[in-house]
């Protein structure tokens, strides 16, 4: 072929799209660049919009995926105008968070659904439906949606479709609370994906994006570190920052809930680095995780700075209104609050956690009776849709309220229970704290057990406005408090301390990476973290340091 064919319209588009199969972003970019130099061409368009949206050039490709649908609309090519109006509905909300105009372009491909024979296609509103429902904390709704794409996708065969569809119903349910069984469709839509079923590598990205999402809100936190290292693992061959994105906040709220603030601060710093310019939607999910995580070690002012601007977003409702109770304001966070749950389904983990800060607000107030109606309402939805975390949810607020220790005792027992077992130290250490309370009066030897315990945990992870809570309760009832000092094994976190007892077993890095499901540049950072913590010279010294405390210190834990 002579240089004059490599270059006309056919070849040029053939190229390009050769090189977007392939996940060859600048290539495909530059071949859809130079084709349209030589005239607009909605084919062209669409694809330089697609190209774009890998390289994280997000705004470009909204302007050009809107030009492709103008033109596919005018020729009429509906299948292809339908397609692009897809892209724009997912873009608009999942990348700049822009819910109006998203819904717009959900319209457009509704209407050229009804008025064309589009056959299987019509699933792509139903599944943009559905998305946009569980986001909206309308998961009822996503399930309808999603279960009705899923049965035109496998009626007509079509495998991207129907692990897509499969993704969101797994989302949609486990946002409504029935979190086994979304995580097994989950986990069926990712192994699809992931082991070359799916033909698109943008289905790949929604289907991952959705898994990862819903299992760090569903606090199945080893599920979702395994699916963010499959994801990694993906990114690091074809690069989309929305997946890495999705990764480092999913992973940094994970890390968060588990306790390892020190790694939760760099995913989310990193996920705030990409998020300025191509996912501002995920920027502000970030930020809100970041304050709630600036709030627990005490830093209210930080947090403040962070939620600055993004006051109606509602990812930081929830940021927003414990900054308010922090300070004192439990009457704005309940308004705050209660707008919010007028908009969403309260029967669902996101309306559950504003629930249980509404109830915590109203405990403030002294309204105890709206109080205890919220947290009777938790456990009585966590037992019906088979969440431990709702409930446990609902035990904490019943704890605040009880009339009696004993009841309060109960209440804060089951709610510790369920935070240990899934690996919650900031929660865990809060019903450790209120139990010791309840336990004062008639058990004082066992109360100030559970307040050292809660300090420890505190001051593990560095809440340190907490651990203050802690030393406080015990100084008031003659306890001077033990406080870490650098070489206690209380200053480490606590996969820090699953790391210190595998270099105890004599576990190489990569064994330890294997063992706990975690990258070897993460055991890296652990190790060192560790080494510099209790101020060690090696690993040897660790493994050393391991036989002697750990047993000792796992004994006195189980007591």
């Amino acid at each position: 072929m002579d240089g004059a064919d490599e270059t006309s319209p056919e070849p040029l588009v053939a190229r390009a799209q050769e090189a977007l199969d392939a996940g060859e972003w600048l290539t495909a970019k530059q071949a859809y660049e130079q084709r349209l130099e030589q005239g607009e061409d909605a084919e062209a368009l669409f694809g330089l919009g697609v190209a774009e949206w890998w390289l994280g050039q997000t705004r470009a490709s909204l302007r050009h995926h809107e030009r492709a649908y103008a033109l596919f609309h005018r020729e009429p090519d509906p299948e292809q105008a339908l397609l692009a109006a897809f892209w724009l509905c997912l873009t608009y909300r999942m990348s700049m968070g822009n819910l109006s105009a998203s819904q717009g372009w959900l319209g457009r491909a509704a209407s050229l659904a009804d008025e064309f024979d589009l056959g299987p296609l019509g699933a792509l509103v139903l599944i943009a439906r559905a998305d946009i429902a569980t986001d909206s904390g309308r998961p009822d709704e996503a399930e309808r949606y999603s279960r009705e794409a899923l049965r035109i996708a496998r009626e007509a065969g079509e495998i991207d479709l129907e692990l897509c569809a499969l993704s969101e119903l797994g989302a949609a349910l486990v946002e409504l609370g029935r979190v086994e069984e979304g995580t097994h469709l989950l986990d069926e839509a990712m192994a699809g994906a992931l082991s070359g079923d799916v033909v698109g590598l943008d289905s790949i990205v929604l289907i991952a994006c959705l898994t990862i999402t819903s299992c760090s809100r569903g606090g199945d936190l080893t599920r979702a570190t395994q699916w963010v290292r499959a994801a990694d693992e993906f990114h690091q061959r074809f690069g989309s920052l929305h997946l890495y994105t999705t990764c480092r906040t999913a992973y940094g709220s994970v890390l968060f809930a588990t306790g390892e603030w020190e790694l939760a601060e760099a995913e989310l710093q990193a996920a705030l680095k990409i998020g300025t310019s191509a996912e501002p939607a995920l920027q502000a999910e970030a930020l809100a995780q970041l304050a709630e995580l600036r709030l627990a070690q005490g830093r209210p002012e930080e947090a403040s700075r962070l939620l600055d601007g993004h006051e109606d977003h509602p990812a930081a409702i929830f940021a927003i209104a414990s900054l308010h109770l922090a300070r004192g304001d439990a009457a704005i966070a309940s308004s705050l609050l209660r707008r919010r749950l007028r908009d969403i389904d309260q029967r669902s983990l996101t309306g559950a956690r504003l629930l249980e800060l509404l109830g915590e607000a109203e405990v403030a107030l002294g309204d105890r009776s709206s109080a205890a109606t919220r947290g009777r309402d938790l456990v009585d939805l966590g037992a019906a849709v088979g969440s431990e975390l709702i409930a446990a949810r609902g035990e904490w607020i019943l704890g605040r309220v009880s009339d009696s220790a004993e009841a309060a005792i109960t209440h804060y027992g089951r709610a510790l229970s369920t935070f240990r077992a899934h690996s919650m130290p900031l929660a865990a250490g809060r019903a450790r704290l209120q139990l010791a309370r309840g336990l004062v009066a008639g058990e004082r030897g066992a109360a100030v057990a559970e307040a050292q315990r809660a300090l420890a945990s505190f001051e593990a992870i560095g809440a340190a406005r907490d651990a203050d809570e802690a030393a406080g309760f015990l100084r008031e009832h003659g306890i001077t408090p033990s406080r870490s000092g650098p070489r206690g094994i209380g200053v480490l976190t606590k996969r820090e301390h699953d790391v210190l007892e595998l270099l105890g077993e004599g576990l190489s890095n990569p064994a330890i990476a294997e063992r706990l499901f975690i990258s070897r540049k993460t055991v890296e950072h652990h190790v060192a973290s560790v080494l510099s913590k209790l101020q060690l010279r090696g690993r040897g010294e660790a493994a050393a340091y391991a036989v002697r405390n750990l047993g000792a210190e796992r004994d006195s834990a189980q007591k």
